[in-house]
């Protein structure tokens, strides 16, 4: 029970903010390129009671931590909040705005595993009670983000990544291409269970992980 405690309280904060900020930077370029949508119903905010889905960023979430804390299974954290609210009608070129709003929340997430990592370097080189702390939560920050920009960028509709694509190709094949989405999370799901989503992003994630490290000055750093 301690050692679920701690878990939590570590992950708790990182897995909050990274989900929370993802959602919020889509608004937030969102508006920039025209849709104030978000911040007509409120949901332009850095505030995660705003953003926080009740199964995604709570119940998946404390459900995989009680896994992680009572089963040698290896630490695995995964969430997602609401989705900001976008009307493409309102960006000046809906298809490739559409794009650019979308890359803003993997975009998010890279620059919070940058910053958990800079916590990491601060923690290791201050003497103080919470020093442990500090770097036990940076680890945590670094996986959660780079986990979720990874996974994020994959071109499948409805992630960012498949946004991405439909915004890069040309309208008709874009129309088609947006047509996989309502069968997205089921063939995410498969991926999953089969084992494919993490033979695919587990080498992008390590790659990742292990570049801030080195960026940050943290060599050898694997979270």
């Amino acid at each position: 029970m301690e050692s679920l405690i701690q878990t939590v309280a570590i992950w708790a904060l990182p897995v909050l903010f990274a989900i929370t900020v993802h959602e919020a930077a889509h608004g937030y370029v969102a508006r920039a390129l025209g849709d104030t949508t978000a911040a007509m119903l409120g949901r332009l905010t850095l505030n995660p009671f705003k953003h926080i889905d009740p199964v995604g960023t709570v119940a998946v979430p404390l459900g995989l931590l009680l896994i992680t804390a009572l089963t040698p299974a290896p630490a695995f954290v995964f969430g997602w909040a609401k989705p900001v609210p976008i009307n493409t009608r309102n960006l000046k070129h809906p298809q490739r705005d559409m794009a650019v709003v979308a890359v803003a929340g993997p975009l998010a997430n890279l620059l919070m595993a940058i910053g958990w990592a800079l916590l990491i370097k601060l923690g290791l080189s201050w003497d103080h009670a919470f020093s442990q702390a500090m770097v036990y939560m940076g680890i945590a920050g670094i996986a959660i983000n780079v986990l979720l920009m990874v996974l994020n960028l994959l071109p499948l509709p409805p992630l960012d990544g498949g946004r991405v694509v439909s915004g890069l190709l040309p309208a008709r094949i874009s129309t088609r291409f947006d047509r996989i989405e309502p069968y997205g999370l089921p063939i995410l799901l498969v991926l999953l269970v089969t084992g494919v989503l993490g033979a695919i992003i587990g080498p992008v994630y390590s790659v990742v992980s292990e570049s801030i490290g080195t960026v940050i000055g943290l060599p050898g750093m694997r979270p």
